[in-house]
This record gives C-alpha cells, sequence and structure tokens, in this order.
C-alpha cells in the first residue's frame, strides 16, 4: 500500500501550508472509510477522526519526538484503536436503540456498469461500504470485525493488522478465520450491475407507492427480509426485521397507505449501491438500499432507512442532480 496522501479537506481549522495538518489531510479519506467500515455511523467516526487528529498534532508538535516514518501506519493505528475504544458506547446505545438499527446511509458515487472498472476495484468502492455487509458485520465482534475491514476490504497483511492492533500475526488470522466465514455463509460473494439495481430499485418504487401487489410479488424473493430503522421516531417504523414475501407485502402495503401525499423520489449512491432517497416536501423522508438476489432477478433483502436522526446529512439535491421524471406523483417512469 501507498504511503502517499491524498488531497482533501481537514475541517480541523489549522493553517493549510501547516506539514501536520497536510499530513493528516492526505490521509483522512482512508481513515474515515476505515472507521465508517467499523462503526456504520457518520457521526461517530466523525469524532473518532477529531480525536485522531488531536493525537497526531499532539504527537507532531512534541519537543524532541522522533519522526515518524509511516505516517499512514501511525494514524491508521490511532483511528481503528480508538474506533475500538467507542464500539462499547455504541453496544450500549444499540441495546437501547427502539427497532432495528441500521448503518447510518452515506452517500457515495457508483459506476455506471461493472463493465466499466475492474472487479478487485469495484469490490472496493461498492461492496465495501455496502448496507447489505455493514448489517452484517454487526454481527461480528469488534476485533473480528476490525480485523475483516482492514483485511478483506483493505488489503492489509495479518503482520500489518497485528502491529495495528497489538496482537500475534497467529491470533490475527484466526480472527480473521472466523470473520471471513461468518460473513460469506450470510453473504456470497456477488455484486450486481448497479444498472441492473437502478432498474429493479425503480420497478419495486413504482409497485410500492402503486400498491401493485402482484408485481411486488414477482419482484420480491420468497426469503426476503426487510429492515426498517425509524429509531423509535417514525411511527409505521417495524420494530423487527420481517422476513417471508407474504409479510413484507402486507408490510409494505401498510406503509402505502400511512405514507404522505406527495413524495420526490431522487436516485443516488447510498453505500455504494444505487438507491432511491425519496423527500416529502424539503426533508429526506426515506432511504431506501434493495439487495438482490444471486442472479440479480429478486430482491433478497430491503433496507429503509426513515429515522430523522440518520438522514440529516443527506441533501436534497447534489450538484448536476435534477428532479427525476415522474418523481412529484411518487412514480418513476
Amino acid at each position: 500500500m501507498s504511503d502517499r496522501p491524498t488531497s482533501g479537506a481537514s475541517g480541523f481549522g489549522a493553517p493549510a501550508d501547516d506539514e501536520t495538518t497536510e499530513v493528516f489531510v492526505g490521509y483522512r479519506e482512508l481513515l474515515f472509510s476505515i472507521v465508517y467500515n467499523m462503526l456504520g455511523s457518520v457521526s461517530d467516526t466523525e469524532d473518532v477522526l477529531q480525536e485522531t487528529w488531536l493525537a497526531w498534532e499532539r504527537r507532531s508538535r512534541r519537543r524532541g519526538a522522533e519522526p515518524i516514518d509511516n505516517p499512514r501506519a501511525y494514524l491508521v493505528r490511532i483511528a481503528v484503536n480508538q474506533a475500538l475504544a467507542r464500539q462499547a458506547t455504541l453496544t450500549n446505545r444499540r441495546e437501547t436503540y427502539v427497532g432495528s438499527w441500521l448503518p447510518e446511509p452515506l452517500l457515495t458515487h457508483a459506476p455506471e456498469s461493472t463493465e466499466t472498472v475492474d472487479a478487485a476495484d469495484r469490490a472496493l468502492r461498492a461492496e465495501s461500504v455496502s448496507m447489505a455487509l455493514l448489517v452484517i458485520l454487526e454481527t461480528l465482534s469488534p476485533l473480528e470485525r476490525a480485523v475483516f475491514v482492514l483485511h478483506e476490504v483493505f488489503g492489509y497483511a495479518h503482520t500489518e493488522i497485528a502491529a495495528i492492533l497489538d496482537r500475534s500475526p497467529s491470533a490475527v488470522r484466526q480472527l480473521a478465520h472466523r470473520a471471513r466465514e461468518h460473513v460469506h455463509a450470510r453473504r456470497p460473494r456477488f455484486q450486481a450491475d448497479p444498472q441492473v439495481q437502478r432498474q429493479v430499485t425503480e420497478r419495486f418504487l413504482a409497485a410500492a407507492l402503486g400498491e401493485d401487489l402482484s408485481d411486488l410479488m414477482e419482484i420480491l424473493a420468497p426469503d426476503v427480509t426487510m429492515w426498517t430503522d425509524g429509531g423509535g421516531k417514525v411511527r409505521a417504523a417495524g420494530l423487527r426485521p420481517v422476513t417471508g414475501r407474504d409479510k413484507v407485502v402486507r408490510l409494505l402495503a401498510g406503509y402505502a397507505g400511512r405514507r404522505p401525499g406527495e413524495l420526490d423520489v431522487r436516485y443516488r449512491a447510498v453505500n455504494g449501491d444505487p438507491a432511491a432517497v425519496v423527500f416529502s416536501e424539503d426533508s429526506p423522508y426515506v432511504v431506501l438500499v434493495l439487495d438482490l438476489n444471486t442472479r440479480g432477478d429478486q430482491v433478497r433483502g430491503i433496507y429503509a432507512v426513515t429515522n430523522p436522526d440518520k438522514l440529516t446529512r443527506i441533501p436534497r439535491a447534489e450538484d448536476g442532480d435534477g428532479p427525476e421524471q415522474g418523481a412529484e406523483a411518487g412514480r418513476p417512469d
């Protein structure tokens, strides 16, 4: 892995020509990606990055301190361990969370087609932060999750991870094996073509909002599961995941009867996948991400985030983002 930093914005108010700040800024995108994959929360990730910055600044400005030969490795170690320390707080918070907990949606950019990007690079940019994968990572222990993210997503060697976590390479290999087996048993290696996923998402929304139950029955896999995260703040949100096509269709039919009168649908990339962001007036109403089966012809997972606290970072429009045709009616053409 290269030690060359990438450009970015620090957001910490230090002078732009300060070398300490420039080094941190260069690795901020990498640190954000690693920590977000470990925590699934943008706000907590930002807090960890703030703590990492403060630790980095103190170390860099300490008089008589030895130069840091590998700033990337040093910063990643700080960020990963800060994230692990925060896990206990997050675990307690989620134990008292009302209803299903889903990761905070993260607007990203996805390629137009799987043919336009190398398979390994596609996995890094899309699968690494997909909503479906993050839900599965929630079932790992904090150490297993850290090892999986560093090794499977970012390509760190077991020896590098051992140094970051202060564990032996053999212990890291065992953690990696357990995490990989757990994840792959629940999510086969598969990435749907983005164009297909966009088409299925449009068809799903048209059927759900139009209460076309027969079309919904065709779109949904028999063992489909729907997660709805309202955080106890949205009355229509289910308190636990619902599994089975018939049950999910009944749930969607109930939602359709309680939705606001006018919805505006925008299609954007969320956590690396083509997704739908539905607005009611000027506020985001729901972020909807679908997970397809390995054939790509049916929906096996529906992730609906309606908790307003998790939608505060979702803007109504992006640069060059115009209204979708048929959006005002809540139905894509």
